[in-house]
């Protein structure tokens, strides 16, 4: 399916087209492939549950991939609400009118489905991977929760009598082990695929790597950190969401060695 915007282009991937059809993520990065094969099996598997991903008809990073909140791989509480996963506009697409184009297509849907509104985690602060939180502030979503130790909860209702949204403040709210801990999931093929050269890294400087990947909506919504897609822990302390290079990495576990 095809859809014109103003006069910009965009379309759907569905269950139909998803074999032939780009995902935006790790573009041209071959040794992401069978990363990305994992990321659109994942795809097909939540379209199944009300997944939409809706992406510019260019090969670019412009998207915006959602679903029913109850849905989501992420511990939040936000009964009749579509979750955004991910809105990406990079390069030279940005300041173009796209991220309000592609929202306004999940409003659209989740207006259609009966809901009574839109939420989406955002940084506190400007942050790689996490949406700006003054982008949503200023086309009037609301701080309805925080967490620590940087991540806000947005949600734009158009129903009044709506139950305010919130993150779940899991029993499971922390690692045991020691080391480094990574949980993650199939939804972002960068972290699946980085995964086995920090592995190397961690291994050369002798520190305990273990990592595990939340394989069921369950397992996510109840998981100890809040970015599901990606969380670094190191001897049971959160560390970061942020999915890196091995080089990153390596200075990042430098540092984390040096106290």
């Amino acid at each position: 399916m095809v859809g014109v915007l103003g006069k910009m282009g965009y379309i759907q991937v569905t269950k139909n087209n998803i074999e032939h059809e780009h995902i935006c993520c790790a573009l041209g990065a071959k040794q992401y492939e069978k990363a990305v094969n994992e990321k659109k099996k994942w795809l097909t598997e939540r379209m199944n549950e009300g997944l939409v991903f809706y992406r510019l008809n260019e090969r670019s990073k412009v998207f915006i991939e959602y679903l029913p909140a109850e849905m989501a791989w992420i511990p939040i509480d936000a009964p009749n609400y579509m979750y955004i996963n991910c809105l990406w506009v990079s390069g030279r697409y940005k300041d173009n009118g796209h991220a309000k184009q592609l929202l306004e297509k999940c409003k659209e849907d989740a207006m259609a489905r009966g809901m009574d509104g839109i939420v989406h985690i955002v940084g506190e602060k400007k942050l790689p991977y996490l949406s700006e939180k003054r982008f949503f502030e200023h086309i009037r979503f609301e701080i309805v929760d925080q967490i620590d130790p940087y991540f806000d909860l947005v949600a734009l209702s158009w129903n009044d009598q709506a139950a305010r949204p919130s993150f779940k403040r899991n029993s499971k709210s922390s690692v045991t082990q020691m080391g480094i801990v990574i949980y993650y999931t199939a939804q972002c093929p960068f972290a699946v695929g980085v995964m086995e050269d920090l592995r190397k890294i961690a291994e050369n400087n002798g520190v305990t790597f273990t990592t595990h990947q939340l394989t069921t909506k369950e397992e996510a919504q109840n998981a100890p950190t809040i970015w599901t897609t990606f969380g670094l822990f190191y001897n049971g302390k959160f560390i970061t969401h942020e999915m890196m290079s091995a080089n990153k990495f390596e200075k990042i576990l430098t540092k984390l060695l040096e106290k």
